[in-house]
């Protein structure tokens, strides 16, 4: 059998491409769509549904790569004719949804890899080179305008595939030539046809789909971004302070399936009165209050809001109430962190930086997340790791 195509027949080469493309397709579509539907109440459920979802994605990649292949192949190749150029309407929806196919062969598994690049955590891919892209940065609003157009691509291809699949059997069982049977590997069979000659119209109409299921996406609202309702934020009150926060970051890092994944909340007051000069070996005291709903933490954002992890829905806010005294690696915030209801010692150390009135500060400690009951289902760190790295960034100024 020959490599290359001629005028009546594919070559191996690319029946190849095709049938490989087709089982990874048809081995795809079920992944996500099980993956997608699969709980996360227990640390064994979550783990199959990583799994299944680094699978999804592990394969979506190697789409990607086969098709870029597939495509390059094509444009050297010649391509057999139509063994029906007697009916010009069919022939031009065959060759648009050859477009079609093409074109989502790329664009559904690229959006899919953009969407994971632009936030982290959940599920990586097992190729080496697949957790990043350049050019990509990390955003949760770019990660979910990339995960909506993975979507409207993913139906796309759906339909583009069924009409091909349609195609295919009419030719076999209704016509009754040999279009299907020229692209398995065991046929002989290569009926004469005309050279085959490449129009622009199935290429527009193609580029036409495109857009309208963009644009059908959007007025159903797949592109918008939507706030899930248990993230609605309490109103923190106001604070008095000896030093009022200008700009500041608090930080959270936590450790799933053996990666790192950083979040941050971005709503919270901290209640600063500190002196230079001890007083009975106590500088001041700090108290910050946290709005649970502000966190972000990549793709599982709303997995860590919900009842098993922090319940944000039930416990809005938390507190930290601490006294500041000095420490051999500069200052030590000493007091209770209250979360989700539970009340525990923490010690948050951290060094000072001031300058006239202003101070920068920089502290970190680490939590274990069972003494707060988040995550009791996930017994062990298999899928989720005990310690919680907690860290602050801040620069404030003196009130006067």
């Amino acid at each position: 059998m020959p490599l290359s195509n001629t005028n009546e027949r594919f070559g191996s080469v690319s029946k190849a491409f095709h049938w490989l493309t087709a089982l990874l397709i048809i081995t795809l579509i079920p992944l996500g769509i099980i993956a997608n539907d699969m709980g996360f109440d227990t640390s064994e459920a979550l783990a199959r549904k990583a799994f299944l979802f680094s699978l999804h994605k592990t394969l979506g990649v190697t789409v990607f790569f086969v098709a870029l292949l597939r495509i390059l192949w094509a444009f050297t190749q010649t391509r057999p004719g139509f063994l029906n150029t007697d009916k010009p309407a069919e022939t031009f929806m065959a060759e648009m949804v050859h477009w079609l196919l093409y074109a989502a062969l790329v664009l559904v598994p690229l959006t899919g890899w953009i969407h994971h690049a632009a936030t982290t955590g959940f599920a990586p891919i097992w190729w080496p080179f697949g957790q990043e892209l350049p050019f990509v940065p990390k955003s949760e609003n770019l990660a979910e305008t990339f995960s909506a157009l993975h979507i409207i691509f993913e139906r796309v291809l759906l339909v583009s595939i069924l009409l091909h699949v349609a195609g295919a059997l009419k030719h076999h069982f209704v016509d009754r030539d040999a279009t299907l049977k020229r692209m398995w590997f065991a046929t002989k069979e290569a009926p004469q046809t005309s050279p085959h000659t490449t129009h622009h119209a199935p290429r527009i109409a193609a580029v036409f789909v495109y857009v309208l299921a963009i644009g059908i996406g959007a007025a159903m609202g797949l592109l918008s971004h939507h706030d899930d309702p248990v993230t609605a934020q309490p109103q923190l009150a106001s604070v008095d302070s000896g030093w009022t926060v200008q700009d500041g970051t608090l930080g959270i890092q936590i450790h799933q399936f053996g990666s790192t994944v950083d979040g941050s909340f971005t709503d919270w007051t901290a209640a600063i009165n500190f002196t230079e000069q001890a007083t009975n070996g106590v500088h001041g005291d700090v108290t910050v209050e946290i709005s649970i709903p502000s966190l972000t933490l990549g793709s599982v954002t709303s997995q860590a809001l919900g009842p098993d992890f922090f319940d944000a829905a039930t416990f809005a806010t938390a507190t930290f109430n601490a006294t500041i005294e000095p420490h051999e690696a500069g200052y030590a915030a000493d007091g209770t962190l209250t979360l989700k209801g539970q009340e525990m010692p923490v010690t948050l150390l951290f060094d000072l930086t001031i300058e006239g009135d202003t101070a920068t500060m920089s502290g970190k400690t680490t939590l274990d997340r069972r003494d707060f009951a988040i995550g009791n289902n996930y017994a062990d760190e298999s899928s989720l790791a005990f310690p919680v790295e907690v860290t602050v960034n801040l620069t404030a100024v003196r009130t006067q």
